[in-house]
């Protein structure tokens, strides 16, 4: 497979301008374009800048804000609700850790419930927010339906991603965990078929029911819960605290990224800061986190594996590379993404070059198209 590697800066001024042709303001379109060139250099280019015509069709469509008035209101002593003005779930995601930390510093600990988002990327940018800021955190959301319940044939939970995080001690990183509750998550599937690439069996179902490998019958079809019974479980969890118990849409009512463009998702979230030295100075959390650490890495490794990592370290020693060595990007997601900013006339010779591209073809365009 063809690939290109760029410099994170390259991909950022790409995202950039391509989300200012959004009606964003520019203080969002940075914001957004930094959070998906993140999630690129973590390897999870599920959640990183091929999704950018996406987001741009919802736009157009008028299913998402361009321009929203986030608001803020107190609900309980601990307790915020947040309403984005189905704006950018990246937008509300944000005020919400900000709002939440605010609070936190005077009561401990806050839950914030969110309504009126829409999907917000990676679940680890905001456990990150928190966590970087030296707060405990865990964050909630629910989506569009993508696998079935146990015993179930039909989609209904979404693949609604569970993240939680600890700051690190003194000579400890932070553990940031950051899960889909799927065998695969569903972008991830999506990119492979943008990539023309098989998903491994044992993942996902077609729309009939059947095993399949083929990334766009997948797409189309049933993502498969890990752990059976247990994952599907935990889906609910999301889906209950996330949309149900925030007032937002729930029980299969979110709507597709990719196949509806008539109404607002109304997606719910559901984040919890805590302050790290509630019951302890935060002198001895950091020792204590520095221990654990310690002996996390003296553990008798199994058959295979050469180091045992915390939650999160894969992804830092991942972003640590792509900063120095470039993130490596498929060259179909690249063609997407020339074609996106030739439509919209973008003009970024910083990654594409001064001459005009040939043999492009727009693989970004299959994850629209629904098979009747």
């Amino acid at each position: 497979m063809e690939e290109m590697i760029c410099k994170k800066e390259q991909l950022e001024l790409l995202a950039y301008r391509l989300m200012k042709t959004g009606g964003l303001r520019d203080e969002d379109a940075r914001t957004v374009a930094q959070d998906l060139v993140k999630a690129d250099m973590r390897g999870l280019y599920s959640h990183g800048i091929s999704r950018i015509p996406m987001y741009l069709k919802r736009i157009e469509a008028g299913c998402v804000n361009p321009r929203p008035e986030i608001k803020t209101e107190q609900a309980g002593m601990a307790v915020l609700k947040v309403d984005g003005d189905d704006g950018m779930g990246f937008l509300v995601a944000h005020r919400a850790v900000e709002e939440g930390i605010r609070l936190c510093e005077k009561t401990g600990i806050a839950m914030v419930g969110c309504t009126h988002s829409t999907h917000f990327g990676m679940s680890a940018l905001y456990i990150k927010q928190a966590v970087e800021q030296g707060y405990v955190c865990m964050v909630y959301t629910n989506s569009s339906p993508a696998l079935p319940v146990f015993g179930g044939r039909t989609t209904f939970l979404g693949a609604a991603p569970f993240a939680a995080g600890m700051p690190g001690g003194y000579e400890s990183p932070a553990f940031v965990l950051d899960m889909a509750m799927t065998k695969i998550a569903r972008g991830k599937i999506r990119v492979a078929m943008i990539n023309g690439e098989p998903i491994a069996q044992g993942l996902a179902l077609d729309k009939e029911g059947r095993p399949t490998t083929d990334a766009k019958e997948a797409f189309e079809g049933v993502c498969l819960p890990f752990g059976e019974a247990k994952g599907a479980a935990l889906a609910m969890v999301m889906d209950m605290m996330a949309g149900m118990y925030t007032g937002s849409n729930y029980a299969g009512d979110v709507s597709s990224l990719y196949y509806r463009f008539d109404v607002p998702q109304n997606l719910g979230h559901m984040i919890f800061v805590m302050k790290p030295d509630l019951f302890m100075t935060e002198d001895e959390y950091k020792k204590r986190m520095d221990e654990y650490y310690r002996r996390l890495k003296k553990l008798p490794r199994a058959e295979g594996f050469d180091e045992i990592l915390m939650p999160g370290e894969p992804e830092e020693k991942k972003t640590t590379d792509a900063l120095k060595n470039g993130i490596v990007m498929t060259r179909q997601i690249m063609d997407s993404l020339y074609l996106e900013a030739k439509k919209r006339g973008v003009a970024c010779p910083e990654v594409f070059g001064e001459k005009e591209w040939e043999h492009v073809k727009n693989s970004g365009a299959v994850v629209f198209e629904k098979r009747v």
